[in-house]
């Protein structure tokens, strides 16, 4: 029997995919939670074969997540599942530990396959975003203007990202106006975008 955590924000997804991979004989979902500063806990204190883990979550990130996986649980499988199937998150989530990264419209039963398959310690990941992963590339940006772009997808003025990031507001404009000529974003906001599309800015 491989033993299941799931982790998920949306209560309807995480009870929906509890319930499809309770019918397979062979999965029991041992936990479900909302948050991925939960799964940790969840993952040891059932000792859980695989975590099926969401990209982006409240207090901690899939991937953050799978990461911290990899010291207190280093036998539990991590399958990464989301719905945004974007390259540079797959690239970051192999790099934390995940041994699969599928979309949320996987259909079921391909779903559990590739629990099986994450269990056994084979590697799936969904075919299509495996091929946009291999065109985009690294992210181009530094740290720096990473951690920039992220404060400004939190809105507000130069004056508020650089309050957020200690930075003097020239600075900040020579970082933004940096990551906008990396990105290709003609503005600041389509710059957040283009990097967030990328799965740069998690």
């Amino acid at each position: 029997m491989i033993r299941l955590v799931i982790a998920d924000d949306q209560a309807l997804v995480r009870g929906a995919l509890a319930a499809l991979l309770n019918l397979e004989g062979d999965i029991e979902v041992v936990a479900e939670v909302g948050r991925g500063d939960e799964v940790d806990a969840a993952v040891v204190h059932h000792q859980a074969d695989v975590a099926l883990l969401d990209v982006e979550m409240p207090g901690l990130d899939g991937i953050s997540a799978a990461a911290a996986l990899r010291v207190s649980a280093p036998d539990c499988r991590v399958l990464m599942v989301t719905t945004f199937g974007r390259p540079g998150y797959l690239r970051r989530a192999m790099q934390a530990g995940a041994m699969g990264f599928v979309v949320k419209d996987t259909p079921a039963r391909q779903l559990a396959d590739a629990v099986r398959k994450v269990a056994a310690g084979l590697r799936v990941v969904d075919p299509a975003l495996a091929a946009q992963t291999l065109t985009s590339g690294e992210s181009p940006l530094t740290e720096r203007e990473t951690d920039i772009l992220r404060a400004a997808s939190q809105g507000g003025t130069v004056a508020d990202v650089a309050r957020a990031t200690f930075l003097s507001e020239g600075t900040v404009r020579n970082y933004l106006s940096s990551a906008m000529g990396k990105t290709g974003g003609r503005t600041r906001a389509e710059a957040v975008h283009l990097a967030q599309e990328n799965g740069w800015l998690l």
